[in-house]
């Protein structure tokens, strides 16, 4: 019998795994690929739950790795939703729940794909699904825990697609070859304290932060690269915690986000900053520190065989040739590009992380027989 695709989505959709909460999730998988003959393993790490599942021989000369996410972010208020956030309602052609568009809908296509794949064509080569449970979250024990245990056991992929949603409107619209990188930055301008009406006897960090973050978000870091948009950076929060008309505080706080092309590394975007928090601190006489988190670096996978394959699939499926973006956030494929070539390709994105997320039941059947096609065509 194949496997359903809306069935699992479903079954995955009644798991609540919030991150970091595994939520019956994985065992469900680990279970339903073991009896179709993969070998699983448990990767778990830091409390984050992981499962690798590979069929065929380890060192196989072809490997195709799917990788993805069971973990979801939180439903917010409850009362907002018109059913259950874990209840996986189907109703008008649509699959209700959290993680149905990001991502459940795509790990159980994949899933589905390979297992019926495996089992009704078996081929010279070997299938690896490399699942997580912290991809909403931090993303420290993941698909980076999923990697360095393969690395250390010989596991390896020679290709992988990750089944993120890629399309913002149309399914079969879109693919992403690459991503930006992601640069988050705290700053604190620290002056002296003191009375509004004595400014003079008060050092106000206020101003300074004021021109430092203009400094920074009028800045052109770039007018973009040959696949990617313009890099970016957003103020995100300004702020002293000052309820007092008449104090001068003594620090004020400020976060920016910088989204970076292949233009760029985060060591770039951060020498600049730091110049330019010199800069002021010189200008005003105060002093800045800056914490800094480094979410991914930008990275690309040059158009070739890999994104040529997927696409002749989607298009074969849909009738849709998809564009080659690197729009949007971070994705696990930040990961997986230092361990072979990856592409990413799902379904469309347009209510994950919303109250009500759901997903056309016709694009989850459609996208199992995109990866389909794809697993037949690589093995052809």
């Amino acid at each position: 019998m194949p496997v359903d695709p809306v069935a699992l989505t479903a079954d995955l959709v009644r798991c609540p795994s919030v991150t970091p909460a595994e939520g019956g999730a994985l065992v469900l998988l680990e279970k339903l690929l073991r009896d179709a003959g993969f070998d699983c393993t448990r990767v778990d790490r830091g409390g984050v739950a992981n499962l690798f599942a590979r069929w065929g021989r380890q060192g196989a000369n072809r490997t195709f790795g799917f990788n993805g996410h069971t973990d979801v972010v939180p439903v917010g208020n409850e009362s907002d939703w018109s059913v259950p956030p874990f209840g996986a309602a189907i109703k008008d052609g649509y699959l209700y729940g959290r993680g149905s568009t990001d991502m459940k809908s795509g790990v159980a296509a994949f899933a589905a794909a390979a297992i019926d794949f495996v089992t009704e064509t078996p081929p010279d080569g070997a299938v690896i699904l490399a699942i997580t449970g912290d991809e909403e979250g931090d993303a420290t024990d993941g698909t980076t825990a999923l990697l360095n245990w393969m690395a250390a056991q010989g596991e390896a992929m020679s290709v992988c697609l990750v089944g993120e949603p890629t399309c913002p409107d149309v399914m079969g619209e879109a693919m992403k070859i690459g991503r930006r990188g992601s640069v988050t930055c705290w700053l604190t301008v620290r002056g002296v304290q003191g009375h509004a009406a004595y400014p003079h006897r008060a050092k106000n960090p206020i101003p300074a932060m004021a021109r430092l973050v203009d400094r920074l978000s009028s800045h052109v870091l770039d007018d973009g690269t040959a696949h990617f948009d313009p890099s970016t950076l957003a103020v995100v929060t300004i702020d002293t915690g000052n309820p007092a008309t008449n104090v001068i505080p003594a620090a004020c706080q400020a976060t920016v986000n910088v989204r970076f092309n292949d233009a760029h590394s985060s060591q770039s975007i951060l020498d600049w900053i730091t110049a330019e928090t010199d800069r002021m601190a010189s200008a005003f006489g105060v002093t800045v520190d800056m914490q800094v988190k480094v979410s991914g670096e930008s990275f690309l996978t040059p158009p070739g065989d890999l994104s040529d394959l997927v696409a002749a699939a989607v298009q074969a499926e849909t009738g849709i040739t998809p564009v080659l973006s690197t729009s949007g956030g971070t994705s696990d494929a930040r990961f997986v590009k230092d361990h072979c070539p990856v592409v990413e390709f799902g379904l469309v994105g347009k209510t994950m992380h919303q109250v009500d997320e759901r997903v056309a039941v016709d694009q989850i059947i459609q996208l199992k027989a995109i990866y389909t096609r794809i697993l037949r065509d690589y093995f052809a």
